[in-house]
């Protein structure tokens, strides 16, 4: 089964509503640490505002890292640090290390 022919509107409406679904489930999953993102999918929180912040700057649109930061995480990411993020285990280290070389 092949995807539907989508008009270019219809597919960036879907795909925005998609972002938004997947940017407030990271936001209900407070307990899922960005350092666990990252070793099962290679990409985290802050990999995604970045990636919004890129594709901004693509048209024209300047973003300051922590506004974007702010946009994923639904408050300013010194917050969320305080209120969710955890001190990742020696075994989360070992498997990001492994997994991202030199990131």
């Amino acid at each position: 089964m092949s995807a539907p022919d989508l008009d270019p509107a219809t597919r960036t409406e879907l795909e925005a509503a998609a972002f938004r679904r997947l940017v407030a489930h990271l936001r209900e999953r407070t307990d899922v640490q960005n350092i666990d993102l990252m070793n099962l999918a290679g990409f985290c929180r802050n990999c995604l505002s970045r990636w919004y912040r890129e594709e901004a700057a693509e048209k024209g649109v300047t973003i300051a890292d922590p506004d974007a930061r702010e946009i994923v995480y639904g408050m300013p990411y010194k917050e969320w640090q305080a209120k969710y993020q955890k001190e990742a285990s020696a075994e989360q280290k070992a498997a990001f290390a492994k997994a991202n070389p030199g990131h």
